[in-house]
């Protein structure tokens, strides 16, 4: 009964550990403390039953009964009897958040809100999946098996979460799916008896068995395969540049790639298509409006020290009737009905769609799609806007200066003041900006103007795609010194020092409007991407300002509220009227060109650099090729070097003088100098072409037996593969000589030269080799692989045993054996 007791905690706690990829779905981790106390009601019971000898099928039922009441706990209706105990009007309750879950899955994207329904299914589920674990691994006594319960847990964040689930939850789960194995088989040799191993020793009880010690390493080494594998096999897993980013205009991922619609950094996927070289369409759109404002696909309303940032969207089904603009038209606010068709290209694949400001209704929309009536975007969970064709119906609404100046400031319960729409982190030098800015306005929209009209060619901002450093640590107080950036920069400080002056205010993503093709027709590029700023005004709603210069934006478009600051006075449009790319009302004169000027002729800027360009792609494939070369080529030159050692066979050596020549020989004194074989040389150079006739063998696959004497090896390669050939067979045999006289006799052959006997054999053997022999002995030489295999398996069972030696060495001091050694006595 101790034995299943322990087993039993095991499974609830492996169970647990099961549950850690779901972290990767919730905001919080309330989820784990309440499937915590579930799944530890379920373990207690269960061990109480076991304890009465319930039959198996009773331990079930007990269990179930023990989930039902810590679910009655944890979400109770109100009807239950000593809170506890479940009702007809409990599971009445539980039906109604088991359906209300489902709302919830389509509404949230991860990471998810901790709602009732969701907390409900998630407990419930790993409450199931604890009683199953507990009846496969203690009642049935099949743990292997509780792996698939397991794996339903995992499978829940890996369905919904768009990017690669992280790997840490994952070696969790299999590190309490690998304990349960491990539990259960101990448990089972305990109950078998005495630990042997191998060889028939007895292993002590202090001391790990080898196959133990041998499961866990091939256990660590799986999971770790497990999780490396995915990183590493490209289109496995998300990659590191798919995360939120800083917001500093440096990124190069496309917008939307990489993640679900809370995790994109619209900043960086907006400077990355602004900076690269090639142009390509992204959207087109048709609308019977004449003069369109931007094409609207995200908002960024959470402000960071680091930056603006773009929150988990939530909404209802957008192919519903949508809830349309905030307040009621007149006094200034003109309002008008239109309705735009746009087709997405396969360049933009991100979980939005991009759609005019104010959408009433849209067709084409299937129930992925929904609509945030607070950020006013379309958003999907599941689907991306690749290749997706809509239409829909919007309501554009335009002001006058009048009536925004009507407008009351905010409340201090209004919601967008308690959703934190007015706060920022405490940066000195911008309060100290808009403090002096907005000294002696008195209405919201006066102040906003103040800031506004701050970012002109007067006051020093330009234009251009290359930002310079500053010496501040903070990003917006850069910007404001250097003055230069592009519509990244000005969209966040503009709403950053909006917010300061105590007005809610937002970034918006987009298009700026594209090339007309006279029919309504708008062609959208990466190049028209674009930023702007949303200011709240009560009882009217947001309202766009863009205060990036207008000469840099490609179909940059301007308004009454919000003209362009670096216009003449006299060339301010009309009430509730505005510009576009075809009519250019208030663009600047040719000597009011700033820095960043485009050329009508070539589109480009003038007097300023162009934008960033990325480094072509080919110079890289170039050196990834070069390397791959240069790898494939290193035992084909080791084999090169090998043959080139083992031919470089000095000149005989000169022996000193010999004495007792007869006369008469030349040599008046009576000596003469001989040359006498060096013994030691020449039984080198011996071996050295008898191991270089064994590589060649193994690298035309010919067959080599190392029990051979060298002369019988000698015959055998000339009866089966150069008989035909007597010159080869002579040399072969003349090697096979010289080794067995270097090998086994007193003075070895000398006088023989053998690396032209070396070039003879292998001659031959390549002759009669096929094409694909000869190729492969050239560029991956059987010998040298071999070698190096044979060197591989050599360091291995090296390692191993000093491993063993080791670990030997370290038991002698284990607690674990002086604590059985103190038991013992």
């Amino acid at each position: 009964m101790i034995a299943h007791r322990n087993l039993g905690l095991v499974a609830a706690a492996a169970t647990l550990l099961a549950a850690a990829p779901l972290s990767a779905i919730f905001e919080r981790w309330t989820w784990l403390i309440q499937a915590t106390i579930a799944v530890a009601v379920v373990a207690a019971v269960a061990a109480l039953t076991r304890l009465g000898r319930v039959p198996v099928w009773g331990q079930v039922l007990g269990m179930l009964a023990g989930l039902a009441v810590a679910l009655t706990w944890l979400f109770p209706s109100g009807e239950e009897l000593l809170a506890v105990v479940p009702t007809p009007g409990t599971f009445a309750h539980f039906a109604d958040l088991t359906s209300s879950s489902v709302e919830d899955m389509r509404s949230y994207g991860v990471k998810v809100p901790d709602t009732d329904p969701l907390l409900f299914v998630t407990v419930l589920g790993v409450g199931g999946v604890a009683v199953l674990v507990d009846l496969l691994a203690v009642g049935l006594r099949r743990p292997a098996l509780t792996g698939l319960p397991m794996l339903a847990i995992y499978s829940v964040p890996v369905a919904v979460y768009v990017d690669s689930v992280p790997p840490v939850p994952f070696v969790i789960g299999a590190a309490g799916y690998l304990w349960l194995l491990v539990t259960d088989n101990v448990d089972r040799v305990r109950r078998f008896g005495r630990r042997f191993t191998g060889d028939g020793r007895g292993v002590d009880v202090w001391e790990a068995s080898p196959l133990a010690s041998a499961g866990r390493r091939l256990a660590v080494l799986g999971v770790a395969v497990a999780v490396a594998l995915p990183l590493a096999v490209p289109g496995m897993t998300g990659g590191l540049l798919d995360t939120v980013g800083s917001g500093t205009g440096e990124g190069n991922g496309r917008p939307g790639q990489g993640g679900p619609p809370g995790r994109i950094d619209l900043f960086a996927s907006l400077s990355g298509q602004l900076n690269e070289r090639e142009v390509v369409d992204m959207v087109k759109v048709t609308t019977n409006e004449q003069q369109p404002f931007y094409l609207r696909f995200g908002a960024a309303d959470r402000l960071l020290e680091s930056g603006f940032r773009v929150r988990n969207p939530s909404g209802t089904a957008a192919n519903r009737e949508l809830s349309g603009p905030e307040g009621q038209p007149g006094n200034g606010v003109q309002r008008n009905a239109y309705r735009a068709t746009v087709e997405v290209t396969k360049n933009l694949d991100m979980p939005f769609l991009p759609v005019y400001s104010e959408p009433v209704r849209t067709e084409g929309l299937n129930g992925n799609w929904y609509y945030d009536d607070n950020l006013k975007v379309v958003f999907s969970n599941r689907d991306t806007a690749r290749g997706k064709r809509y239409a829909f119906d919007y309501v554009r609404t335009t002001y006058t200066p009048t009536a925004l100046r009507q407008a009351q400031p905010l409340p201090a319960d209004h919601p967008m003041r308690t959703a934190g729409l007015t706060q920022t982190p405490d940066v000195p030098e911008v309060d100290a900006l808009v403090g002096g800015l907005v000294r002696g306005k008195r209405t919201d929209y006066d102040k906003v103007r103040a800031i506004y009209d701050y970012f002109s060619l007067e006051n020093g901002f330009s234009y251009n795609l290359q930002t310079e450093g500053g010496t501040s640590d903070q990003d917006i107080v850069n910007f404001l010194d250097t003055k230069v950036g592009y519509c990244q920069q000005y969209s966040a400080a503009l709403a950053w020092m909006v917010r300061a002056a105590g007005i809610p205010a937002r970034v918006a993503f987009g298009f700026a409007n594209g090339t007309n093709s006279g029919t309504g027709t708008y062609t959208l590029t990466n190049r028209n991407l674009h930023a702007w700023t949303e200011v709240y005004f009560d009882g009217i709603g947001w309202v766009p300002f863009d205060a990036t210069p207008a000469y840099g934006v490609s179909g940059s478009t301007r308004s009454a509220w919000a003209p362009d600051t670096d216009a003449p006075e006299e060339q301010t449009p009309d009430a509730g009227a505005t510009t576009s790319p075809d009519e250019p009302a208030a663009a600047p004169t040719d000597d009011r060109r700033g820095p960043g000027q485009e050329d009508p002729a070539s589109g480009l800027p003038i007097d300023a650099a162009p934008p960033t360009r990325e480094a072509p792609v080919w110079p890289w494939w170039l050196a990834g090729a070069l390397a791959l070369i240069a790898l494939l080529a290193v035992p084909a030159l080791r084999r090169l070097a090998l043959r080139r050692k083992r031919s470089g066979r000095s000149a005989p050596v000169l022996a000193g003088p010999a004495f007792g020549a007869a006369a008469g020989d030349g040599d008046t004194d009576g000596q003469r100098m001989v040359v006498v074989a060096d013994n030691d040389r020449a039984r080198a150079d011996a071996h050295a072409a008898w191991d270089e006739l064994l590589d060649t063998l193994v690298d035309f696959r010919v067959r080599i037996d190392r029990t051979e004497t060298p002369r019988v090896t000698a015959d055998r390669l000339v009866r089966d593969a150069l008989r035909d050939d007597s010159d080869a067979a002579a040399a072969a045999r003349l090697l096979g000589r010289a080794e067995e006289r270097a090998t086994y006799a007193r003075n070895p052959l000398g006088g023989e030269d053998l690396p032209p006997a070396l070039r003879r054999v292998r001659g031959a053997l390549a002759a009669q080799a096929d094409r694909r022999t000869r190729l492969v002995a050239a560029v991956l030489p059987p010998s040298v692989l071999l070698r190096w295999k044979t060197a591989a398996a050599d360091t291995s069972s090296r390692l191993v045993t000093g491993y063993g030696h080791t670990r030997h060495r370290l038991t002698r001091w284990s607690p674990r054996r002086l604590l059985a050694g103190r038991l013992a006595r």
